[in-house]
């Protein structure tokens, strides 16, 4: 997990940490799109390229598309932004937390926290625990009053399997009040089939990204519409996607 010291290690020329070798770079065609192309990179050092570690591979985001998010990057006052129900992905560049999922463990270099049926993401603006995954042993049930994301959604939403496998996207770290919540990677109910925010992709793409994501790597998630990520590309070192190769 990215922390507090590592995102301040960004460099002057972009949010990208300095310490990060792991790169999550999901591009859509406009602010509207709800699919588009999930690539990985990797670097040596700082100062070293992006290589691209595989070919795309297909995703989903918000049924309604992107808006700017609160990450690593700098605030974006033009364009969309993201707020709490508006069904959009945040746009940005954010840190990667933990992983979870239904079974005891995972193959993953990341934290992995297995899911309890008690264990819920608070999506209620107003509530102290806005945005953070609680569970009810330790907060009682009245703190979850109004939540709509149980973190086992096979035991409370009819088998639901997305929550199987996933990671957190640390939008909005600082939980501000309808800035959004619960953004997560995690597997799509169907292929092709858009979220209510969050980025959604097949099993088997899920199991590789979380096989190769190290936590010691300090792993970074980007999200952008094309245009904006041709527009901070150079300022925010980014690799250029028309070069990117396995």
């Amino acid at each position: 997990m990215l922390t507090a010291s590592a995102a301040a290690s960004a460099s002057a020329a972009g949010p990208v940490p300095n310490a990060s070798r792991q790169l999550v770079v999901v591009t859509v065609p406009t602010w509207d799109s709800a699919e588009g192309l999930l690539r990985r990179f990797q670097r040596d050092s700082a100062d070293g390229q992006w290589v691209a570690v595989d070919a795309p591979t297909a995703v989903t985001i918000g049924r309604a598309g992107a808006a700017w998010g609160r990450g690593l990057h700098p605030a974006q006052p033009s364009g969309p932004q993201k707020k709490e129900g508006d069904g959009r992905a945040p746009a940005g560049v954010f840190a990667i937390g933990e992983a979870f999922g239904y079974g005891e463990r995972v193959a993953t270099g990341l934290t992995y926290s297995p899911m309890q049926a008690t264990q819920y993401c608070i999506d209620v603006a107003d509530s102290p625990l806005y945005n953070r995954i609680v569970d009810t042993r330790a907060v009682g049930e009245a703190a979850i009053e109004g939540s709509t994301e149980p973190m086992r959604r096979d035991v409370h939403v009819n088998g639901d399997a997305r929550y199987k496998l996933g990671f957190v996207i640390q939008h909005n770290p600082d939980n501000v009040a309808a800035g959004g919540s619960c953004i997560f990677a995690h597997l799509w109910k169907a292929p092709g089939e858009a979220t209510a925010g969050c980025t959604a992709m097949a099993e088997p793409a899920m199991r590789g990204l979380l096989s190769w994501l190290q936590e010691d790597q300090w792993p970074v998630f980007v999200l952008l519409p094309d245009a904006e990520y041709a527009r901070w590309q150079a300022a925010w070192q980014l690799p250029p996607l028309e070069e990117a190769q396995p």
